[in-house]
């Protein structure tokens, strides 16, 4: 097996380094502290195509696939993660409900826009009482047979990329009717997808959290409150959203686990170089035996993740299963990813807990990739599903 990239994906990795090293790397920091979103890098990054990266050029993609999307994101995150997360929610939750569930005229009405950049989409499936048991979803729709209207109402929480300016669709999950459950005395609830536009009257976006990390994208909580869409947003079939959307989760997550590569190399691209130039005791850090092994183990754990990632983004791109090899990676490179940005600090010592040291970035960035697209337990427990338990 050859794990060398081919020429146009080691072309588009190149291209993204430059990138992520001479646009993102300068300004990103002040971004980060002042907790703002930063637009013209966003804006940058469209024109560059990666919004488009796994789509086909019919819907104003690239016509790549999610092993590109993957290099470019952790280009993106070797430098900074709320860039990162920003395309990879864009794209594997913004964009890719779309494509694989949508409608031939809602593929057409929204992927162009969102494949450009020039519309950011949202995937509304998180509830204050329902995160990793997304099944108990608690928002409701309900079809409106007068006006042809689904009607929704509930709240989501931990949405990124919900309340930016360029922010154009969120897709919710909400629960639109129940079925009885063969055998037992019980139902089970309907849950659909539905597209709700920006700006729709009682779609309500809250203020942006104050988060621990990245600190330079947008998440927000949303209310809706009797509000309105056509039936014909409906994303799918009716009540098969629930399964859609794990779909859409057993993908991202290949996704995050690219991202968390790029945080883990990015941690030991920073130690590397401080390393080599911090002296102490008359001598550069990095000659002495205790750091070497840090890094050392630390190039062995990003390696080993780039492997896994880039395994489960092969199978998916073939058409094979995946589901148990997406979560081997997200599991493992999340958890090294945390590994690596507080070896990182302690490398660094005082000045990895400067914020105007990127390693300092990262140590707070690391954590959420633990939880976010499911936890490390869930996905201990779909792991565990694939062999047979």
């Amino acid at each position: 097996m050859d794990h060398r990239l081919p020429s146009e994906l080691e072309e588009l990795r190149t291209t993204v380094e430059a990138f992520a090293h001479d646009v993102v790397a300068p300004k990103i920091g002040e971004f980060y502290e002042n907790h703002q979103f930063p637009y013209e890098i966003v804006r940058e990054m469209g024109r560059m195509g990666l919004f488009g990266l796994p789509f086909p050029e019919e819907y104003g993609g690239m016509g790549g696939d999610y092993l590109a999307l993957g290099i470019a994101l952790e280009e993106l995150a070797r430098v900074d993660s709320s860039v990162a997360i920003t395309l990879e929610a864009g794209v594997s939750l913004g964009a890719m409900p779309l494509y694989h569930f949508g409608t031939e005229e809602q593929k057409r009405t929204w992927l162009p826009r969102l494949c450009s950049g020039e519309m950011l989409g949202a995937f509304g499936l998180t509830e204050p009482e329902a995160g990793s048991d997304a099944g108990g979803t608690k928002t409701t729709a309900r079809l409106d047979a007068a006006t042809d209207e689904w009607v929704i109402n509930g709240s989501k929480c931990f949405i990124t990329n919900s309340g930016t300016d360029i922010t154009g669709l969120v897709t919710v999950t909400a629960v639109t009717g129940h079925k009885a459950v063969p055998d037992s005395s019980g139902v089970r609830p309907l849950i659909s997808a539905i597209i709700v536009p920006a700006g729709t009257p009682g779609f309500t976006v809250a203020a942006p959290y104050s988060k621990v990390g990245w600190n330079a994208s947008d998440t927000r909580e949303l209310s809706f409150s009797d509000v309105r869409v056509p039936a014909a947003n409906l994303l799918g079939e009716e009540g098969r959203g629930y399964a859609q959307f794990l779909r859409i989760l057993d993908e991202g997550r290949i996704a995050i686990a690219a991202l968390a590569t790029g945080l883990a190399q990015g941690c030991l691209d920073e130690s590397v170089r401080y390393a080599k130039e911090r002296r102490s005791f008359g001598k550069p850090i990095g000659e002495n035996q205790a750091i070497q092994f840090k890094l050392a183990d630390m190039e062995m754990r990003a390696h080993t993740s780039r492997l896994a990632w880039r395994d489960a983004a092969s199978r998916l791109v073939h058409g094979e299963r995946f589901k148990k090899e997406a979560a081997l990676a997200k599991l493992y490179s999340s958890e090294i990813a945390v590994t690596n940005a507080r070896e990182a600090t302690q490398i660094h010592g005082g000045y990895g807990f400067m914020n105007e040291y990127p390693v300092a970035r990262m140590w707070r960035d690391s954590k959420i990739l633990e939880i976010g697209e499911g936890t490390s337990e869930v996905q201990r427990m779909l792991i565990a599903r694939e062999l047979g338990f």
